[in-house]
């Protein structure tokens, strides 16, 4: 006898049984507008029932380009709710890149935001052929762009599906293209139980409960944002969406929605301590704050836990399937740890001929666990790159960061392993000099790069924003981190810059950087 399906744990299933137990229960608010979760599945419904009627086909992939909103929260999970592959993109990508992106989605629809039609639009025939009559635009205005349906007509025309479509273990349930920090973005692949997993284990480690009241203000697109998304859902908890991430709205949000949880990354926190209205918002409510996407300085890491979250939790971890969480009970003996692997996960540290390295080795990060992706879309050489096979024939994810592990599990991120710099045939970690130099009063943000040397081959720049009203000179502050660092760490020179190139997730992006400095010579 069968109790229990596991297709019932899945998001389509759990939607389900959100919207018969909590079915008056706020399931997601954006800006003036709130949907129960029986109004939410009944627009999940829709949405499923519109690309079924388009001719789609359950495992068929959608691309979503749209801005944060209620439709966006819609798109995404409907599109999952009818047994389809949801397929976010970064809105702020080059139109050649959408462009590459949807073709290398084998996406058969696409569903975008007002903003967004008419750089579609604009595509015409280069767009792949499986998409004509299946463009799906929100205008907000009614009246439909040339090709595409207006998204809310649509919607509404036909009656919703009255249940989630049944999927199994290893069906699509997204893919999530990487940032491309390091190159062109590749399709990381989560089936329906890798996401099942997500849900429960990131619930678990981010300390969520079925009072969630969870604040996203990145985009929608982000695994950072799924992780508090899917967290939320698995609890019955409620999602706010913001538009757009601005402090004073994100402050007064918190006070006003009574805010539980957020998932964030470091320059939001950075740019919430430099806000003028910091301070004059009440954010008792707060229980549980995630940061992620980049290295946390210690500074900051500690401004947090001291001025706005008890309960902070660092997260180190990939879209691609690897998570290390640094529980508050744990932080101020190991500041500078990411902390230990969720459970259910495992890591190790690999040396340089693939042999796992003894705790205080630094070495490539590589894990295992339940989390890990299905493999990269349409690349066999990327999912061959990234794996790393044991004795016991099990398949590791290799992540290209360095680390190392104390005697007591706990893990320290030394540096990406694309970023070392080779100086003199030593190995610098960039992390390691802009911690130091992230401690100088003047500096507001810092990246080290390896520039060209003549003597050394390649050697350390530090490229700093300079606080507000700061004038420490050049000279001075290589000066003042040199004193502080290695021998073999000092820095050739420091460049200011008035701000770092990053991603929408804050992460630097240090091949831009390297590309603006290829012609220097230290």
């Amino acid at each position: 006898m069968t109790w229990f399906s596991a297709g019932e744990a899945y998001l389509p299933g759990i939607i389900d049984l959100n919207a018969r137990w909590l079915a008056s229960k706020p399931a997601v608010i954006c800006e003036a507008e709130t949907l129960s979760w029986s109004e939410y599945r009944e627009r999940l419904g829709r949405v499923a029932a519109g690309l079924a009627a388009l001719g789609l086909e359950p495992g068929d992939r959608v691309v979503v380009l749209m801005r944060n909103g209620l439709e966006m929260a819609e798109a995404l999970f409907g599109t999952i709710y009818g047994g389809f592959v949801a397929v976010p993109l970064n809105v702020a990508v080059s139109d050649e890149g959408i462009l590459t992106l949807i073709r290398d989605s084998g996406a058969k629809a696409v569903i975008a935001s007002h903003e967004h039609v008419q750089r579609l639009a604009d595509m015409g025939e280069e767009l792949p052929a499986s998409l004509a009559g299946r463009m799906i635009g929100h205008t907000g205005a009614g009246v439909p762009a040339e090709g595409f349906v207006e998204y809310a007509e649509w919607r509404d025309h036909h009656p919703a599906r009255e249940s989630g479509h049944p999927v199994a273990a290893g069906d699509e349930c997204n893919i999530i293209y990487s940032s491309g920090t390091t190159g062109l973005p590749k399709g990381i692949v989560h089936s329906h139980a890798c996401r099942a997993a997500w849900a429960y284990d990131m619930a678990l480690a981010l300390r969520y409960h079925g009072g969630a009241r969870t604040l996203c203000s990145l985009g929608l697109y982000s695994n950072i944002t799924w992780v508090a998304m899917l967290a939320t859902f698995w609890c019955g908890g409620t999602i706010v969406v913001m538009p757009a991430f601005d402090v004073g709205e994100f402050l007064a949000t918190i006070e006003d929605e009574r805010i539980t949880h957020s998932a964030m990354v470091p320059v939001q926190f950075q740019r919430i301590f430099e806000h003028p209205a910091f301070g004059e918002h009440d954010l008792s409510s707060l229980h549980s704050l995630m940061c992620c996407g980049s290295p946390l300085h210690e500074a900051l890491k500690q401004r947090v836990y001291d001025e706005i979250c008890g309960d902070f939790i660092e997260l180190y971890g990939l879209t691609e399937g690897l998570v290390t969480t640094l529980q508050p009970e744990d932080a101020a003996l190991r500041m500078n740890s990411v902390g230990r692997p969720c459970p259910g996960q495992d890591i190790v540290i690999l040396g340089s001929d693939d042999e796992v390295m003894p705790a205080g080795e630094p070495g490539e990060i590589v894990g295992y666990g339940r989390l890990l992706m299905a493999g990269y879309l349409n690349r066999a050489d990327a999912n061959e790159e990234a794996t790393w096979t044991d004795a016991e024939g099990r398949r590791w994810l290799r992540t290209g960061d360095i680390g190392r592990l104390d005697e007591e599990g706990f893990l320290y991120l030394v540096d990406r392993k694309k970023d070392m710099i080779l100086s003199g045939a030593q190995n610098i970690y960039p992390a390691d000099i802009e911690a130091v130099a992230a401690r100088h009063p003047a500096v507001a943000d810092v990246a080290v790069i390896g520039v060209p040397s003549e003597k050394w081959g390649e050697t350390p720049l530090a490229v700093v924003v300079r606080g507000e009203d700061a004038d420490v000179e050049a000279e001075a502050l290589a000066a003042w981190i040199n004193e502080r660092v290695g021998k073999q760490q000092r820095v050739a020179g420091v460049a200011f810059v008035a701000e770092l190139p990053r991603n929408p997730n804050g992460k630097v992006l240090k091949r831009e950087l390297r590309k603006d400095y290829a012609d220097t010579t230290l």
